[in-house]
């Protein structure tokens, strides 16, 4: 049961992270409409954030700085969730293309900060 709480479950939270990561560094101009409009250097924050998840990715898998890693990517997330997709949430004519964006970004920031809280047994 280890092995699939502990390696395995690592891996299927950490790969697709990395995936992100890499998708963010291949589409960087596509992706800087997405960033808030209050933001300069729109594609410089898809590159970083791009890095910032395959940093995360790593650190998981790896077991080194994990915990932190996962709190800096919680933390990552929830902005995501509460900044680039919730306002989108809240208009009737983009709620339904936002709202699944929005759930998985808080989905996953709760289980990034729920991993940077748990203690190894």
């Amino acid at each position: 049961m280890k092995f699939v709480t502990g390696i395995v479950a690592r891996l299927i939270y950490a790969v697709p992270l990395a995936v992100f990561g890499l998708l963010h560094l291949m589409n960087g101009s596509a992706m800087s409409g997405i960033v808030p409009a209050f933001l300069p250097f729109k594609v410089f924050w898809v590159y970083f954030t791009g890095l910032a998840l395959i940093a995360a990715a790593i650190s998981i898998i790896a077991k080194k700085y994990d915990k932190l890693a996962a709190l800096l990517l919680g933390i990552m997330l929830a902005l995501f969730a509460f900044l680039v997709h919730f306002p989108g949430v809240l208009n009737p004519e983009t709620m339904q293309m936002s709202m699944p964006s929005f759930l998985k970004d808080l989905a996953l920031a709760g289980a990034a900060l729920f991993f940077s809280g748990k203690s190894e047994s």
